[in-house]
């Protein structure tokens, strides 16, 4: 586009200039003026495309590609004038590894740390089997050390936390209802093959064992103890679980999650 390009340079004629092409769901973050296209960017001093990808508004852990002229980049790469930049978000499903220089590879089944809003979210995904850390006053540095010392894929609504140079790994919840936020994580990170529910403690994300009646009859409710034989526990808070009506209430869902999400699941032990 030479005769755009010498447009904006006109307009800017003592700036610098940058094209930017931002794909798929980058383009959530956008002004719907400039998404799905090519655009220009107007800068005065040089910095870093970490730095200018996050002042357009999109959140550096979102972002998996970089192409500069048609080179792969890292953060680290300072923007010159004339470049011709794509930024591509993560793909769980591709190999990119010839191409990937923003991080090793694409985390496969990944552990999860979530923000404080979204305790229903940590529930959900926890019932599919998958390791959330979560509890509702965990603070932004807190969030920013487990994320970065863990390897945890941090899950949040707040964009501003995801730009903390700390975070390396991270996406921003689209949706804001807790159903289909799990249908979108398990989609965005193609998890349906890897559900094995009731394998965690939904309470508090520990793993369940299968544990003898004898050892925990004094803790069962009459009912309970009478009509249940077969009981698991949370190896580290110790609730324990059973078959009874909210079981089914929980297969239910695992099969409703499950379907929207487009995957088989292996089956339910005997919780």
């Amino acid at each position: 586009m030479p005769d755009i390009d010498a447009e904006v340079r006109g307009l800017h004629p003592q700036r610098s200039l940058a094209w930017f092409r931002f794909y798929e769901e980058l383009n959530d973050f956008l002004p719907a003026p400039l998404r799905k296209r090519r655009f220009p960017h107007v800068f005065a001093r040089r910095a870093s495309i970490k730095d200018m990808i996050e002042a357009l508004g999109i959140p550096h852990t979102e972002i998996e590609v970089i192409l500069v002229n048609g080179e792969s980049v890292d953060f680290t790469y300072i923007v010159d004038d004339g470049d011709d930049i794509s930024v591509y978000p993560m793909f769980e499903s591709l190999d990119i590894r010839p191409v990937l220089k923003l991080r090793p590879q694409p985390l496969r089944l990944p552990r999860f740390v979530l923000d404080a809003h979204l305790g229903r979210l940590a529930r959900y995904l926890r019932l599919l089997g998958f390791d959330c850390l979560y509890q509702n006053d965990f603070h932004d540095d807190e969030l920013a050390r487990i994320s970065s010392g863990q390897q945890r894929t941090l899950l949040t609504r707040d964009r501003i936390l995801l730009q903390r140079k700390i975070i390396s790994r991270g996406y921003f919840i689209r949706e804001t209802q807790p159903l289909r936020q799990t249908v979108e994580v398990l989609r965005r990170f193609d998890l349906s093959g890897d559900i094995r529910p009731l394998g965690r403690c939904s309470r508090c994300n520990g793993l369940l064992e299968d544990v003898e009646k004898d050892t925990i009859k004094d803790r069962l409710e009459p009912r309970t103890r009478r009509h249940y034989q077969y009981f698991r526990i949370c190896r580290d808070c110790g609730q324990v679980y059973w078959r009874g009506s909210h079981f089914r209430k929980m297969t239910r869902l695992i099969d409703t999650l499950a379907a929207a999400a487009g995957g088989e699941i292996a089956p339910a032990s005997h919780s």
